[in-house]
Parts: C-alpha cells; sequence; structure tokens
C-alpha cells in the first residue's frame, strides 16, 4: 500500500507516515456514503444544525491544538494559524443562521386551481477534494453546507493539510456526525483522481487550474455536479489619488500574507506612475519588515513554503523576468538554512508579457507596474486567463466604482484586498473556477432543486 510521507516545511523534517487511501477503498468509501446519506437527509435540519453547532465548539475550544497541526502542516506562522482556525465559526454561525430560510420550501405560485412549489433536496453523496493554504476555511465552505443540506461526505484533504484534516473529521464525529457520514480520504494526487472518477453527485475541487481540468475531465462521463474553486492572478491598481502609506500597508499585507500562498494574494500590482516612486519606497519599507523564520516564533510573519518544489517556479519567473529586463528591488532567491523558505521578493520594471504577471506565482513574489490611466489599469487587469479577484485603492469612490464595474472577476475590492466574506458568495471567472462556494449561492450548490406543479382536482 502506498505510503504518505507528511514534512514539516519549517525543517524538512519528516513528522509521521501513514497509508495512502487507494482507489479500492475510494469505491468502499463511497458505498458506505451512499448508504448513509437517506438516514442523515431524515434526521432534518434541526437536528444536523445542533451537531454543527456542537462542532464549532469543539473547534473554538481547541484552537491552539489545531493550530499548532496547521503550522507543522503547511507551515503558516503561528499567529495566523491562530486567526484562521479561531474565525472558523464565522463561517459555520453564516451557515447556521442562514441553511433554513435559504432551502426552505417556497409557494412560487398558486392561482386558478395550480401551485407551483419549490423545494431543495440534497444531492446526496459530496465529494470535497481540498486545499492546502487555508484548510480549515477552504474545508468548512463546503464541509458545512454540505452536511447541513442533507448530504454525506468524502473529504479528501490535501497532502500537504493531512494532519488538519484528520483533526477536522475527528471533531466532526465528535461532535455527533457518524463516521460513514463524513469520512478523510486521506492521500495524494492518486487519491484525488480515483475520488473524481468515482461515481458520487458532487465533485467539489479547491486547487490549481490544471488539476481543475482534470478533475472536470474525470468527471464530464457522467454529468454530476461539479465546482472547481482554482487559481488567480490577482491584480490591484493604485490610482494617483491615494495616501501613499496606507495603500502600500495594504497592498503588502496583500501580496505577502500567507507567504502569498493565497488564490486572492495579489500577484501583479498597478501603480499611477505619478506617485509610483513614492509608493514603491513605502511598499519596500512595509516589504522590509517582514520576519522570515520559525513559524513557531510569535515574532515570524513569513514562513516557509509548503512545498519545496514551489521555490523553483518562482526563481523560474524571477529569472525570466530579470532576463526580459526586471530589476530585483528586494529577495529574489531562497533564505538561507532548513526548510523550504523563499525571501519576499519585489520586482521593478516589469512588463505584462512576463510569465510573473502572468502565470499563477502563489509565493511571496510581486511586480510593480507603473501605468498612466485608469483605462490602462482595467485593460491590464483584464488581460489575464484567470477572473478571481481584482481591487482598486482610490480615495474617491465613484471613480473606484467605475473602475471595479469595468473589471471581470467573481470579487472586487476598493481599499482593500485579499479579502473572504462568509456572506458573499466565492467565485471565480475564465481559469479561475466554475460555481461558488459562500453566501447563499454556497448554499444551494448543495442542493438540486424540484419543480412541483400541483393542480387541484
Amino acid at each position: 500500500m502506498p505510503v504518505l510521507r507528511l514534512i514539516n516545511p519549517a525543517t524538512g523534517q519528516l513528522v509521521r507516515e501513514l497509508p495512502e487511501t487507494d482507489s479500492s477503498q475510494v469505491s468502499v468509501s463511497v458505498a458506505r456514503a451512499g448508504r448513509a446519506q437517506p438516514a442523515w437527509a431524515a434526521l432534518g435540519l434541526e437536528r444536523r444544525c445542533t451537531i454543527l453547532r456542537a462542532f464549532r465548539d469543539l473547534v473554538d475550544a481547541e484552537v491552539p491544538r489545531l493550530a499548532g497541526i496547521l503550522v507543522t502542516d503547511m507551515g503558516k506562522p503561528l499567529a495566523q494559524a491562530r486567526g484562521e482556525v479561531g474565525r472558523v465559526h464565522e463561517r459555520l454561525d453564516f451557515f447556521l443562521a442562514n441553511v433554513a430560510d435559504t432551502i426552505r420550501a417556497q409557494v412560487v405560485s398558486d392561482e386558478g386551481g395550480m401551485a407551483e412549489r419549490l423545494v431543495h433536496e440534497p444531492l446526496g453523496v459530496v465529494a470535497n477534494i481540498s486545499a492546502w493554504n487555508y484548510p480549515w476555511f477552504v474545508g468548512i465552505n463546503v464541509i458545512a453546507p454540505a452536511l447541513l443540506c442533507g448530504n454525506t461526505l468524502l473529504y479528501k484533504p490535501s497532502e500537504h493539510a493531512t494532519g488538519t484534516g484528520l483533526a477536522l473529521i475527528e471533531l466532526l464525529h465528535r461532535a455527533g456526525v457518524p463516521e460513514d457520514v463524513a469520512i478523510c480520504l486521506p492521500g495524494g494526487k492518486a487519491t484525488g483522481a480515483a475520488l473524481a472518477a468515482t461515481a458520487v453527485d458532487g465533485i467539489f475541487f479547491t486547487g490549481s487550474n490544471a488539476a481543475g481540468m482534470k478533475v472536470a475531465q474525470a468527471a464530464a462521463g457522467r454529468l454530476g455536479r461539479v465546482q472547481l474553486e482554482l487559481g488567480g492572478k490577482d491584480a490591484v491598481y493604485v490610482a494617483d489619488d491615494v495616501e501613499v502609506a496606507t495603500a502600500a500597508v495594504g497592498t503588502a499585507d496583500g501580496a505577502f500574507y500567507n507567504a502569498g500562498q493565497s488564490c486572492c494574494a495579489i500577484e501583479r500590482l498597478f501603480v499611477q506612475r505619478g506617485i509610483y516612486d513614492q509608493f514603491v519606497a513605502a511598499f519596500l519599507e512595509q516589504v522590509a519588515r517582514l520576519r522570515v523564520g520559525d513559524p513557531l516564533d510569535p515574532a515570524t510573519t513569513l514562513g516557509p513554503l509548503a512545498f519545496d518544489a514551489q521555490r523553483a517556479v518562482l526563481e523560474r519567473q524571477i529569472s525570466q523576468a530579470v532576463e526580459q529586463g526586471a530589476i530585483i528591488a528586494c529577495g529574489g532567491r531562497r533564505a538561507p538554512g532548513a526548510g523550504w523558505f523563499f525571501q519576499p521578493t519585489v520586482l521593478l520594471q516589469v512588463d505584462a508579457s512576463m510569465a510573473v504577471m502572468r502565470e499563477e506565482t502563489f509565493g511571496p513574489v510581486i511586480g510593480i507596474m507603473a501605468v498612466d490611466s485608469d483605462a490602462q489599469a482595467v485593460s491590464l487587469i483584464n488581460d489575464s486567463s484567470y477572473g478571481l479577484t481584482a481591487g482598486v485603492y482610490s480615495r474617491d469612490r465613484a471613480r473606484a466604482m467605475a473602475i471595479l464595474a469595468a473589471v471581470d472577476t467573481g470579487t472586487v475590492y476598493w481599499n482593500c484586498c485579499d479579502r473572504v466574506s462568509p456572506r458573499l458568495p466565492w467565485t471565480g471567472r475564465r481559469g479561475s473556477g466554475i460555481g461558488a462556494t459562500l453566501g447563499q449561492a454556497g448554499i444551494l450548490a448543495m442542493t438540486k432543486p424540484k419543480a412541483y406543479h400541483l393542480r387541484s382536482p
């Protein structure tokens, strides 16, 4: 049986080994979840809500332990790990407060002896192939509404966040979710591929564009529900009317939080030419304040990358950019010592043709480009195969709204960035995915509508 090796990215050392779920075990788990689903749905929404509230309370009570597991899994600095786990209840509370009204049966029309009624039924068995960068947030986005709506769950955590995935499912079981209703399938790419190829009723995948395409192809033959939350090449435009220091603080955080390993991290920064030099100086001041180091050290603000191979991706993008005329203002290389660390890197004199401005980076690297107008900024933002988020910093709300209206992304920001709210749908365009999590749309994604046409005798 294949073995999954869990490595601490801060040290490069082996943490543990465990058996990887193979295709035969995936099939058995799908059958178990299918048999368990009718009883879970019949349990009723009120009871399911009670169980998920108990899960929320267990998570809140164990934040220190769970944050420690997350740090060891993927290297997130401890303060950021505690922030993620400590805010899981915000998403759970949204789903718990809104699921009943969202999936409530509706009488759409009742006149002339004909009643039209709409109900929302569970999809059935839901497969969630999840991500490592925010494993609690990304997991809960699917797991909570899936279970609340009466589905059973097959959860394949990222191999780079296996410890967190096992802990999450353990707490669900302790809260009262039956073992066959929520099943964890630890493993790597082979496990994910086996799960995507099974006859489940819905597949919810979060990861890279390339992997998402493979999931979609594997699922195409049976026409089940498929949602893909993929990558981004997120851009922010800094207009010439900003308070420069404030904009620099916000955008530096948006670029380097979680070592830039966020699908909505800023990866392209466009600055109006009149303030470009002033902004760059302020931005570099913020980057200089970052502290690369042991993620368990409270002073650390930038931890390692979650896996070593990504450092070569960053090196390639930086090298190509420099060959094409870019200048490294800071960083540009691996940090010394053990672990998979990379220096926070700022590239200047970039242009939109460079790989670092077109391909997903997913690391602590940002290119800053001067632009001459709002129109040019919009054109450059939209010149991307991705369409996840984009933002504008400006004092003028009307100006910002006009820019954001012209931007073709699923989420837009004014004077903020790298932000997700449980109250709003999280959705991508083009290469950033299909479907939505969070918001009412994220709840309805876990259901299938049934329309009733009822004529009175």
